[in-house]
Order: C-alpha cells, then sequence, then structure tokens
C-alpha cells in the first residue's frame, strides 16, 4: 500500500472515530516517509486515543524536521492546555506569535492559557490585542466573555458571547455559554433555549447535558432531568471531571 493510500485510509479511520486503527496506518506511513505532516497526524491520532505521552514524542519529531511548523505548535499548545500545564501552554503559543505576531488565533490561545492559570489581567489584555488584530474572530469575542465572566463582569461576557454568535451561528459553546448564565440569572426559558440550540449543532458536548438536567430538575421535569444527567456521564469520562460526575451521580441515585 502506496502512502498516500495509507494517508488517505488514516484520514478516514479518524474521521469515523476509530483513533487506534488510524494510528496504526499513520506510523505504517512513517516507515516509509518521516515528513512533519504525518507526525502531526500521528500525534493527533494519539491524542484522541488518551495517548499523551506518545503524542508529545511524536509532535517533538516532527518539531525537530520543522522547527517552525505552525500546525504542530498549535497541536503541542493544545496538548499543554489539555494537561492543565498552562505555563507550557503560554510558551508554545508565544512562539507561534514570535514567528507571526498578526496570528490572532495564537493571541487568544495564550489568552485561554492565562484564563485557566488563574492570569485573569493578562489573559483578558492578550485577548483584547487578538481582537484588535481581527475584530471579526469569534473565537476571540467568546474566550474573551468566558474571561469576562471569570472576572465577575457577567453583563460584559454575555455581549461577547452573543458577538460571537453574530459571527459565527455555528460555534455551539457561545449558545452553552450563554444557557448557564441565563440558568444563573433563573431565566429557564432562554437558558433552555439556547441550550437546546448548542446541542442541535453538537450532540456531543457533555456540558450541554448538564446545564440541561437542572433545567429540567428547576421544573419538576424530573424523567428529563434524570435522562440528561446520565447522558452527560455517558459523555463525560474524563479524569478531571471526577468530582461533577460523582455529584451528578448522587443526583441521579437521590431523583430514583
Amino acid at each position: 500500500m502506496s502512502i498516500e493510500d495509507l494517508l488517505e485510509k488514516g484520514l478516514q479511520a479518524f474521521d469515523q472515530g476509530d483513533f487506534k486503527a488510524a494510528e496504526i496506518l499513520y506510523q505504517q506511513a512513517l516507515e516509509g516517509e518521516k515528513t512533519a505532516e504525518v507526525w502531526l497526524l500521528l500525534a493527533e491520532a494519539q491524542i484522541e486515543n488518551g495517548s499523551y505521552g506518545k503524542a508529545h514524542k511524536s509532535l517533538s519529531a516532527g518539531l525537530l524536521l520543522e522547527a517552525d511548523n505552525v500546525d504542530l505548535l498549535y497541536s503541542l499548545g493544545d496538548l499543554y492546555l489539555e494537561e492543565e500545564n498552562y505555563d507550557l501552554a503560554v510558551e508554545t503559543y508565544k512562539k507561534i506569535i514570535e514567528l507571526d505576531p498578526q496570528e490572532a488565533d495564537a493571541w487568544v490561545c495564550k489568552a485561554v492559557a492565562q484564563m485557566n492559570n488563574d492570569n485573569l489581567s493578562a489573559a483578558g489584555k492578550t485577548c483584547r490585542h487578538a481582537l484588535e488584530i481581527d475584530p471579526g474572530l469569534a473565537f476571540g469575542h467568546n474566550a474573551l466573555g468566558d474571561i469576562y465572566v471569570a472576572q465577575g463582569k457577567v453583563e460584559a461576557g454575555m455581549n461577547c458571547f452573543h458577538q460571537a454568535l453574530k459571527l459565527d451561528a455555528t460555534d455551539p459553546q457561545p449558545y452553552l455559554s450563554l444557557a448557564e448564565l441565563y440558568y444563573d440569572a433563573d431565566d429557564l426559558k432562554s437558558a433552555e433555549e439556547y441550550c437546546q440550540k448548542g446541542l442541535a449543532l453538537d450532540a456531543g458536548l457533555a456540558p450541554g447535558y448538564l446545564t440541561l438536567g437542572y433545567i429540567c430538575l428547576d421544573q419538576d421535569r424530573t424523567q428529563e432531568a434524570v435522562d440528561n444527567f446520565q447522558q452527560f456521564l455517558r459523555l463525560e469520562t474524563s479524569a478531571a471531571a471526577k468530582h461533577i460526575r460523582d455529584e451528578v451521580a448522587a443526583v441521579i441515585e437521590g431523583l430514583k
């Protein structure tokens, strides 16, 4: 099988969610041709498989071939974010910015890492700079909304999420963020409306079912609440979410 065939089959397996098969196919492709592109594809499959250590090795191998490969650097930064290694994530996104100071997405990613590292003031400044570069960047408005909410500036956050949706109505995240804020404000009708819109765009977003479960619970729609909480538990499997999973499991048990 040619390298082109292996890569094509690997992409098909990846798109179908068979990340293990994709990983095997990309490894076979690397036996014939070691390129930064194939190392990146392999790393992405390994990340989806939860093999973070292997992914780091693949990304390092790719960066040895092309130290200024922006796609590899983005993947590495995102991996550090997933591992909650925010300092290294910031440093990785800074490398992208050094290569191209006008790369607005990298500024936003840096802001997200700073926010997760509880450096909210710096995160806000970084994100606003990204929007100076590209005012139409929906990703940037959504991230700035998260930063404002973390700072307790709820109205400013809501405005950012609405602006993100004006720019890109196909992104489910602002809908779910707004649903949470409307829920906190006891506007259950709006909360459910935005939650349903977000989940209609991506039915695999676990937080949406958590919010929807509480919306139903507050309206005494007990069975719907249980169904949504159970769907949340099916989708949310990360170790970082153990505490909230335990809480939701306890709520379900109390409703039975």
